[in-house]
């Protein structure tokens, strides 16, 4: 069953497989041809799918949120100001608890207008209440979106949920993937069961109430208590994966010769192919450096970042992303962990990539091999920029 596929592809093909009832998208580079492959198995009778093209992300997003409320199994797809513009309804479709899985593919926020790949639409999404995962390679695209899917519609969770892919680097690279067949990928995926549909006239609901001060601070812990369910389900589903699939994905974060490293890289997506190379180059001269990949983005998995970084001795987290005036958010992410554990190496932020600037084996090499000799008040540094 081994292919060779765009990460656009193996998006496309799971979303295949799951058949959703309904998908409702607006195309933006690099995300469009997602939608365009959809909507060709639609035209083919492939799946039987209602298709809905609108004007606009926002509308998409809306149109997503009427249909799941409505009973039906719903997802989409978008990039950079495409999100920026449906960000309104996500927090909607976290707080009405509906199970939309979305891939985005990212892409820079605008101004000065670019398509290429960064963070900053990702990060922008990360206080909406969707769960978000990163995907290092399109194998990883595939796989994930077929498991975020059965973790949206878990019993305990029913949220939207996020399948990040780089612009670029993962949507129009092809790699080979290895997809389940249809019959085993639709069982592990299972039946959508809706949760209190508007359209069951037997049992009428309300759907999006007005909340006064007495109940919109209830309702925003019981969504809360929904997120903090993920950590637990997205380790049962990966479980439930391996089963299924042989491939084992081993926790929220992947940890790539950290066991006895003093120095390491932490990363979200693609870049993580390269810093491995990185790793293993300088690995290979004898330098115990090693690599930390972070799966699950949202909620963030506060005690495995901590576990797998308590013997490293200076780290280096990168963003592709500016936060302007803070330190980058995944930065402050593993501060976060560090602080909580009372774990305390020496902790350096590195941006890079932005507006889908390329970053080398090379130059992530030089920052662990030059990581001892940061200074501690330098804490915020940049990869391959004219200054």
């Amino acid at each position: 069953m081994r292919k060779v596929m765009t990460g656009h592809k193996a998006v496309a093909e799971a979303m295949r497989q799951i058949e959703p009832d309904v998908v409702a998208v607006y195309p933006i580079t690099p995300q469009s041809e997602i939608a365009e492959y959809y909507a060709d198995y639609v035209h083919d009778g492939i799946v039987h799918t209602e298709l809905v093209p609108v004007e606009s992300e926002h509308s998409a997003m809306s149109a997503c949120v009427g249909a799941a409320a409505a009973g039906a199994r719903v997802m989409t797809a978008t990039s950079s100001q495409g999100l920026a513009l449906l960000v309104e309804v996500l927090y909607i479709a976290a707080g009405m608890r509906l199970p939309i899985v979305m891939a985005l593919a990212n892409r820079s926020l605008s101004a000065p207008i670019n398509i290429h790949c960064d963070h900053s639409d990702a990060y922008l999404a990360r206080d909406a209440g969707a769960f978000q995962v990163f995907c290092e390679s399109a194998q990883e695209v595939y796989d994930y979106t077929l498991i975020a899917q059965r973790i949206a519609e878990h019993d305990k969770i029913r949220l939207p949920g996020i399948v990040n892919l780089d612009g670029f680097s993962l949507t129009h690279t092809s790699q080979v993937v290895e997809p389940l067949e249809d019959a085993v990928a639709k069982k592990f995926v299972g039946v959508f069961k809706p949760v209190h549909p508007l359209l069951d006239v037997d049992k009428p609901v309300t759907w999006g109430p007005f909340a006064m001060p007495d109940y919109y601070f209830e309702l925003k812990r019981a969504q809360q208590a929904a997120i903090e369910e993920v950590p637990t389900v997205f380790l049962d589903v990966q479980k439930a994966f391996a089963k299924t699939s042989g491939r084992a994905y081993a926790g929220f974060v992947e940890k790539y010769r950290l066991d006895d490293a003093d120095r390491a890289l932490v990363v979200l997506g693609s870049t993580a192919g390269t810093a491995k190379i990185a790793v293993d180059a300088l690995r290979s001269k004898g330098e115990k450096v090693g690599l930390l990949k972070v799966w699950l983005y949202r909620p963030f998995p506060y005690q495995a970042v901590a576990s797998a970084l308590e013997r490293v001795k200076h780290v280096a987290v990168l963003d592709r992303a500016i936060s302007f005036g803070a330190m980058g958010a995944l930065y402050s992410d593993v501060a976060t962990s560090l602080v909580r554990s009372q774990v305390r190496p020496a902790l350096h932020n590195y941006i890079y990539g932005l507006g889908g600037r390329d970053i080398t084996a090379e130059q992530l090499a030089e920052v662990l091999v030059g990581l001892e000799k940061v200074h501690p008040d330098e804490v915020l540094r940049y990869i391959g920029l004219r200054e």
